[in-house]
């Protein structure tokens, strides 16, 4: 069926196409200056709960639109320890999850002491 054929018969009974939006740009790399010490060097594992977290931030397209998460990853159990949820992205998205992991395994009376948080080498916003 041809194209225009397609789009007379949705005219005609009130349909419309579903429009795509084009993936967020989330990611923007930071200046070579502003960024600190990788001290992790690409070794991404730990040997206790605590000593090293990951975080990262991802989007969803969902009907109402998009939205963002921001995660801490304990890299020992594999657990998200903290996340933040949002519709729109927010500079302190990635510091409440975050706020949210530290008040969390604190609150579990976790020692926190050596903690290494490591993010991705971009700047959200």
């Amino acid at each position: 069926m041809a194209r225009c054929t397609v789009e007379r018969l949705m005219r005609q009974a009130g349909l419309r196409g579903l429009l795509r939006d084009k993936s967020p740009r989330t990611t923007r790399p930071a200046p070579e200056t502003a960024r600190p010490a990788d001290l992790v060097e690409r070794d991404f594992t730990a040997d206790r709960p605590n000593q090293l977290w990951v975080a990262d931030l991802t989007y969803v397209r969902t009907s109402a639109g998009w939205v963002y998460a921001a995660f801490i990853l304990d890299v020992y159990s594999r657990m998200i320890v903290g996340w933040q949820v949002a519709t729109s992205l927010y500079t302190d998205l990635a510091l409440d999850a975050l706020q949210m992991a530290t008040w969390r395994r604190r609150a579990e009376g976790a020692d926190l002491t050596g903690l290494v948080h490591h993010s991705d080498r971009g700047s959200t916003g």
